[in-house]
C-alpha cells in the first residue's frame, strides 16, 4: 500500500516538510529515489527508514488535523498546489535550483503566467524616488513587450514593480516569503488588482510566518523564475544585494543602474557592477532606460530553452 494516495499528495508532502530535519533537498532526494507514478508517491512505509529516523517517522504517522484544515481553507479561497512532478510545475525553476527546488508550491491567480517570458526585480524597501522612477520606467517597457515581471512583496521596489505592471495592463508574479494563508492584497494595489493578470506563489507551509531566512530563500525562487534579473537599488548589505549576488551565482544576467549623483542610497549597485553586473544605461534621446540588450537576453534565454530537451519551452 502506498504512503500517499493521490488525493493526499499535498497533505503528505507538507507533512514531510514539517518534520524537523527535512527540507527541500532531502525530500527531493526521497522523491528522486522513489519517483511519482501517475502522480502518486509509490514507495512503502519501509522506504521511509532509508531517509528518516524513528522519531521522524512516528511524527509523520500522526494525523495533522490543523494542516488538513489549512489546505481546505486555501482551496476554499481558490488556491491551488503544484508538486515537482506535475506537468505545470515551472521547469525553469527546477532547472535553476536543482536539488533545492521547492517540492511544492501553493498559489492563487493565473498559473499560466509561469509559461511567459519573465524578468525579475529586486531592490530596497526604502528605495529613493529615483529608484522608484527607474522601476516604473523599466516595467512599463517590459509590459509593452509582453514580459511578465517577478518580484517579492515588500514595500519599495517590489510594490512599485507590481503596481506599475497592473496599472500598465501587464502581468506580474508575487513570490511570498511566508505561507499563502498570510497573504493579503495591499491597499495600494486593490484598485488595480486582477487575478487574471496576477500569480501569487509560496514555497512555504500554509501558515509559515515571515522570517529573514525565508525571505533570503524566497529570493532564490524569484531568480529561478526569472530569465533576467534587475537590481534597482541596494545598500552595501541586506536582502537586495544578497538577491543580486545570488543572481550572478545562478548565471542570470543581472542589470544594474548606476546613480552618478553622489548619493549613498545605492552603494550596493557599484559593488555588483564590479562583480559582473551589466550597467543599465539611459537612452540619451528618450531619457528612459535602454532595455534593448536586456530584452535581447530574454529572447536568447527563450531560444536556448527551446533548443535543449532538458530546458522548458516558453513559446
Amino acid at each position: 500500500m502506498s504512503i500517499f494516495m493521490r488525493k493526499d499528495i499535498v497533505y503528505n508532502t507538507y507533512k514531510l516538510l514539517k518534520l524537523k530535519g527535512v527540507g527541500p533537498v532531502l525530500l527531493n532526494k526521497m522523491l528522486s529515489n522513489h519517483p511519482f507514478t501517475n502522480q502518486d508517491i509509490t514507495y512503502g512505509l519501509d522506504k521511509l527508514h532509508d531517509f528518516l529516523n524513528e522519531e521522524q517517522i512516528a511524527e509523520y504517522n500522526k494525523d495533522d488535523v490543523k494542516l488538513r484544515n489549512q489546505i481546505s481553507h486555501l482551496e476554499d479561497e481558490n488556491a491551488g498546489f503544484i508538486c515537482l512532478s506535475d506537468s505545470q510545475y515551472p521547469k525553469i525553476l527546477s532547472h535553476s535550483l536543482k536539488d533545492s527546488t521547492p517540492p511544492i508550491l501553493s498559489y492563487r491567480g493565473n498559473l499560466q503566467l509561469l509559461q511567459k517570458p519573465s524578468v525579475g526585480f529586486c531592490g530596497s524597501r526604502k528605495a529613493s524616488e529615483i529608484g522608484l522612477a527607474v522601476s516604473k520606467d523599466c516595467v512599463k517597457q517590459l509590459v509593452s513587450k509582453g514580459i511578465v515581471v517577478v518580484s517579492g512583496y515588500a514595500r519599495g521596489v517590489d510594490q512599485e514593480v507590481h503596481l506599475t505592471a497592473l496599472e500598465s495592463g501587464g502581468f506580474t508574479i508575487i513570490v511570498l516569503p511566508e505561507g499563502l494563508l498570510n497573504f493579503n492584497v495591499r491597499k495600494v494595489l486593490r484598485n488595480s488588482w486582477d487575478w487574471d493578470r496576477i500569480l501569487v506563489i509560496s514555497e512555504f507551509l500554509p501558515d509559515a510566518v515571515w522570517l529573514a531566512s525565508r525571505a533570503m530563500k524566497r529570493n532564490k525562487t524569484i531568480i529561478g523564475l526569472s530569465m533576467v534579473m534587475v537590481l534597482i537599488e541596494a545598500g552595501e548589505n541586506g536582502g537586495s544585494v544578497d538577491a543580486a549576488k545570488k543572481s550572478l551565482e545562478t548565471n542570470r544576467k543581472l542589470y544594474v543602474p548606476f546613480y552618478n549623483n553622489g548619493s549613498n542610497f545605492a552603494l550596493g549597485n557599484k559593488k555588483l557592477l564590479e562583480m559582473g553586473g551589466i550597467q543599465l544605461l539611459k537612452n540619451k534621446i528618450t531619457g528612459k532606460a535602454n532595455l534593448a540588450k536586456l530584452i535581447e537576453d530574454v529572447e536568447k534565454f527563450k531560444f536556448n530553452c527551446k533548443e535543449s530537451v532538458n530546458q522548458p519551452t516558453f513559446l
